[in-house]
């Protein structure tokens, strides 16, 4: 089974291959939103871009990004650098061992993540 390690919240958890991983998180309590949009997002059908997380190993270990997910990553107003190790959890199968950083901060200059995402 693969595991997925949640950095930030320092919770690893299992669970069955090709699960969702917006779902396993949530399932584990763990808070994928910020703000307005705990309650105002798209629940999972891949619109508001919310619930992207950062990829911190085990990219290969995924499904392939969504067509949805591509467009959605690349439309967003905010650049956050890095982009092709960025996912949004409710497209995105997990298929082996992960590690995940939620939540991962806006870098205005799109260079590069802050050192707490590298962490």
């Amino acid at each position: 089974m693969p595991t997925i390690k949640f950095v930030r919240e320092k919770k690893e958890v299992e669970c069955e291959e090709g699960a969702n991983l917006r779902k396993v998180a949530m399932e584990n309590g763990i808070q994928l939103y910020q703000g307005p949009a705990q309650v105002f997002n798209c629940h999972g059908f891949g619109h508001c871009g919310e619930c992207r997380v950062y990829i911190k190993d085990g990219m290969e270990n995924l499904g392939k990004k969504t067509l949805k997910e591509k467009f959605r990553i690349a439309a967003s107003f905010f650049k956050l650098g890095h982009e092709h190790e960025v996912r949004l959890a409710c497209q995105t199968r997990v298929n082996g061992d992960v590690e995940v950083y939620t939540q991962p901060e806006f870098n205005w200059t799109g260079e590069k993540l802050s050192a707490s995402a590298k962490a």
